[in-house]
């Protein structure tokens, strides 16, 4: 085992631009929800003057007024949970947690589904304005003077966050199917531990310090006399022979 066993792995590019695109759409939509509560003041006062010049009773327009703050509100509370649920992903998918794709793959799934159908409510809204029946002419005067209480810019602000919205989940959909992102959250983790260097076995009976070892030439005994060089106890060692 060594030290670069343990190393953590480097995320794929794939992975970054994955969470990276989910951290922009988390604060794109917290920025939308922001945006809605701060308009939603200057939209009913342009709404009340623009519906006073109508035939319509002031508990029609409060009705509606109460409709669009509702709706303004739960917008936001929605869009600010949307961004909350996009930033965790994305550190989960930093972290290599597999699970996360999955989620992601979900969210991705029901984001395409609403921004679709945004982006479809709008069209609609411009191509085929709604026609009510002839004893709801009033109601109809007021849903278009609400339109037009909004600011300018928010009806194409909304059309082009709806798009963005699904090119957005597109790309992250395809980039979670590279098979760099699947090596890396499928990893196998790395055993725990403090790394062992490996060393090269030495002979039995000579210490391993430095400056010590075994002869040049020196072969380890086998056999019979292997186990006896372990077990055999220390004793003194005989003289040298003498020559005569």
């Amino acid at each position: 085992m060594s030290y670069a066993d343990q190393a953590p792995p480097r995320r794929p590019a794939a992975v970054v631009a994955a969470a990276a695109v989910l951290v922009l759409m988390a604060v794109g939509a917290v920025v939308y929800a922001v945006a809605g509560l701060l308009v939603l003041g200057g939209t009913v006062d342009r709404f009340r003057a623009a519906a006073s010049a109508t035939g319509a009773g002031a508990d029609e327009i409060d009705g509606v007024v109460s409709l669009l703050r509702a709706s303004t509100v739960l917008s936001a509370v929605v869009g600010v949970l949307v961004g909350l649920v996009l930033f965790g992903l994305a550190l989960g998918l930093l972290a290599g947690r597999a699970g996360a794709r999955v989620g992601t793959w979900v969210v991705c799934g029901l984001g395409l589904l609403c921004g679709c159908c945004g982006l479809a409510v709008l069209v609609g809204q411009r191509a085929a304005p709604l026609r009510l029946g002839a004893g709801e002419q009033v109601t109809a005067e007021l849903l278009a003077r609400l339109g037009d209480a909004y600011p300018g810019w928010w009806i194409p602000l909304n059309a082009a966050l709806s798009v963005a919205q699904v090119l957005g989940y597109l790309v992250v959909a395809a980039l979670l199917t590279l098979p760099a992102v699947d090596a890396f959250l499928h990893r196998r983790p790395a055993p725990a531990g403090p790394p062992t260097p490996s060393s090269a076995p030495t002979a039995p009976g000579y210490p391993t310090a430095p400056g010590y070892g075994p002869p040049p030439g020196y072969a380890p005994p086998s056999g019979p006399l292997a186990s006896w060089s372990r077990t055999a106890p220390p004793g003194p060692t005989p003289p040298p022979e003498e020559r005569p």
